[in-house]
């Protein structure tokens, strides 16, 4: 059995989108209420309260503030979990304190069980989820499986989504005896040892005129809201507008992460047309272990890296491989580009701008990028 999730956008009325904001609501109270807890505690000199200990931390808030009793109760079960990985991410992986969470962010979510077949399709066009009801939802895709739980998103662009987690049957790939070592680039965002080159497409270069005129109107309207907000705090205004308040500033923001979320859509189906294609190829794909966070201090390319999404198509070969019984394997890529594939002569430094060089030792002329993939391959 193979855990899979499956997104889809959903069309809730305005009973159940002020369900879910209530939900949203409620969620957020309870993580900020747990987080100050535990802070208050630490500086106190006591001793961490676990899931389960934040967990009956929950009941005694649900009977002091009443209100949380109308939001979906796994839900907030769901935030004690969250709040528990977050701090163990801190004790064991050195990652950053917890945050409080703030309304104002503009995307929010909250994550409920599947109890008693609480969440299922009723038909082709409609979901029943806990607390909310039948929703209708965009038809195309069936949700097939075992049910474990459901995700409520709400998109900075107002949309909201359904990311339902199933547990079903997937049938592996059949065998192709066959491997490959790619090497990640930035002129092609990829090069196998195959000497195929997968180009790079700039997907925000083709949105850019259209998303930097609505960013140059989000920072002007954003400079005018918070004059006229400092203008009513020094007259001491009664009912003072805050920066959300104002329609214009909401729809240039709005229109900023339409544009945001179109790339990040663009750049994520090609990926995983190249990842789907890879793994049906291939029984054995090698890549490179590389630490994107140290790539990024280069800041001359640190916009290009940032747009090849390396950590996103990583993450989808990873999961992919294991689906179809297939294996990913990361490489050191040191010294990729400069070792001789043919010989294993090691030439020294080559600088970025050498893309072909031929080894002094057995004379084969390579490119810099397909000679890294065949070095990958054989690692």
């Amino acid at each position: 059995m193979t855990l899979r999730a499956i997104k889809t956008r959903i069309y809730p009325n305005i009973t159940q989108q002020d369900k879910i904001i209530s939900n949203f609501g409620c969620c957020r109270f309870v993580w900020n209420q747990l987080l100050n807890m535990q802070i208050k505690r630490h500086n106190n000199g006591g001793s961490y309260v676990n899931e389960f200990g934040m967990n009956y931390l929950i009941k005694c808030l649900k009977q002091e503030y009443s209100f949380l009793k109308q939001a979906e109760s796994t839900s907030l079960l769901h935030v004690s979990r969250d709040l528990n990985q977050a701090f163990q991410k801190l004790f064991k992986e050195h990652a950053g304190y917890p945050k409080f969470k703030s309304r104002k962010f503009p995307k929010q979510s909250y994550q409920s069980n599947a109890v008693n077949h609480n969440v299922t399709q009723t038909n082709q066009c409609h979901i029943r989820l806990p607390k909310l009801g039948n929703i209708a939802f965009k038809s195309g895709r069936q949700i097939t499986g075992k049910i474990k739980n459901v995700t409520i998103r709400l998109s900075a662009t107002g949309k909201y989504y359904a990311i339902v987690l199933v547990d079903n049957d997937v049938r592996k790939l059949p065998k192709t005896k066959q491997s490959v070592g790619i090497d990640m680039g930035v002129s092609d965002l990829m090069i196998t040892s195959d000497q195929v080159k997968y180009a790079t497409i700039r997907f925000d270069k083709a949105l850019s005129r259209k998303k930097h005129y609505w960013e140059k109107r989000l920072a002007r309207r954003r400079l005018q809201a918070m004059k006229e907000i400092a203008w009513n705090h020094h007259n001491k205004v009664l009912a003072p507008r805050e920066l959300n308040d104002f329609s214009n500033y909401r729809k240039a923001r709005t229109m900023v992460a339409k544009y945001n979320e179109k790339i990040t859509n663009q750049r994520r189906n090609y990926l995983h047309n190249l990842t789907k294609q890879l793994v049906a190829q291939y029984d054995v794909i090698k890549i490179e272990d590389l630490k994107t966070k140290n790539l990024l201090r280069n800041h001359k390319l640190a916009r290009a890296i940032i747009n090849q999404s390396w950590r996103e198509l990583r993450s989808q070969l990873e999961y992919k491989c294991d689906w179809y019984g297939k294996q990913l394997v990361t490489v050191n890529p040191r010294k990729t580009s400069q070792i001789c594939s043919s010989c294993g002569y090691d030439d020294g430094y080559h600088g970025l701008l050498i893309r072909q060089w031929t080894c002094p030792k057995c004379g084969v002329s390579h490119d810099r990028d397909i000679n890294a993939a065949k070095n990958i391959l054989s690692a």
